[in-house]
């Protein structure tokens, strides 16, 4: 999908069928758009952000309502079941959607091409698995070409399920999952002065190390003594976030023990697209506050996206963007005896 906001509209040349319908010399009011694309459905209004849309097949205006100076005459009841809108003479495009199908609201983003695979994996949708006391690891719906020799117009999509758990050992994830893109190596605990006692670690031999499957939009931490899975990161690649365009985005599901009064414990689904305040009106406040966390490429290089806020509920850490959008989630395993899982402990 395409969308084209008011100034960028006005340097831009369009045309429909060999008329144009918007230049230097042609504005595109809702005239010119009605003379250019014809009668189509009504359109629809919408009262709280004051925009009227005028849909055809693949396409879609907005006007902008409350720029006017005289108010829109709106009857929602005018005949035949349709409502009527006034609009002003002159009344320009704000805005302007091109996209795939017949409704804007009902557009989904076009399958990968298999000649963009590339030998690569990609996860179609990851269900995070609990058990009685937390996650216990995720089930991937996976898509990859098929391979072998021939011609890639004859390359099928192939669809099957892999699951990873918690103390999985690192050659179990390799026979799911296949080779990681990267292999990253901690080199050190940034958050080891927010443990409880800090001062009484006896530092490692070897360190943890994570496995990047930048086309799942994953990472899995092992420990470096078990080699075993003690830690999984899923991301949602939202813009604005300092690991922008690193990592495909997850679509995952996690489901959510609720509590509320007079009922038995509720499972409501946080996804990709869930924001934080949802997210907090099921769960509740977390008791401590957020950890913030800065990300930069070097200690004396500034951040430009900012800070995010890291919040741990139930065995995971939500780190939340200034934009209340969720750009990673952490998911833990069951603490070890004596252990105690912090908000602080994050990757």
């Amino acid at each position: 999908m395409w969308a084209y906001t008011d100034p960028v509209l006005t340097p831009i040349s369009l045309f429909f069928s060999g008329v144009h319908f918007n230049s230097q010399a042609i504005a595109p009011t809702i005239e010119q758009i009605d003379q250019s694309f014809g009668a189509t459905h009504p359109g629809v209004y919408n009262s709280a952000e004051q925009l009227f849309h005028l849909n055809f097949r693949g396409l879609s205006f907005s006007f902008q309502l409350d720029s006017w100076t005289e108010a829109p005459k709106y009857e929602p009841n005018f005949a035949h079941g349709l409502a009527s809108l006034q609009i002003p003479h002159g009344a320009t495009v704000k805005r302007m959607y091109i996209y795939s199908g017949n409704s804007l609201q009902d557009t989904k983003a076009p399958a990968m091409p298999l000649s963009c695979f590339l030998g690569n994996v990609y996860a179609e949708s990851v269900d995070v698995l609990r058990d009685g006391t937390g996650p216990s690891g995720l089930r991937l719906r996976l898509l990859a070409a098929g391979c072998g020799p021939g011609l890639l117009a004859d390359a099928k999509m192939r669809v099957f399920e892999r699951s990873v758990y918690f103390g999985d050992s690192c050659q179990d994830v390799l026979s799911m999952l296949g080779s990681p893109h990267k292999v990253f190596y901690k080199s050190e605990d940034k958050m080891k002065i927010h443990s409880p006692s800090p001062h009484k670690q006896v530092p490692s031999k070897c360190n943890d190390y994570f496995f990047n499957y930048f086309t799942l939009g994953v990472d899995i931490l092992f420990d470096a003594n078990t080699h075993k899975v003690k830690k999984f990161v899923l991301h949602t690649n939202y813009p604005g976030h300092y690991n922008f365009n690193i990592y495909h985005r997850c679509e995952f599901k996690i489901p959510l023990t609720v509590k509320r009064e007079n009922t038995d414990g509720q499972t409501e689904t946080c996804t990709t697209y869930s924001k934080w305040d949802n997210i907090q009106e099921l769960l509740g406040h977390p008791v401590e506050k957020p950890v913030v966390l800065h990300r930069s490429s070097s200690p004396n290089n500034t951040n430009p996206f900012g800070s995010t806020f890291c919040f741990g509920l139930q065995r995971m850490i939500f780190e939340v963007m200034q934009n209340n959008h969720i750009a990673s989630v952490t998911l833990y395993g069951p603490p070890r005896p004596g252990a105690h899982l912090r908000t602080a402990e994050l990757p």
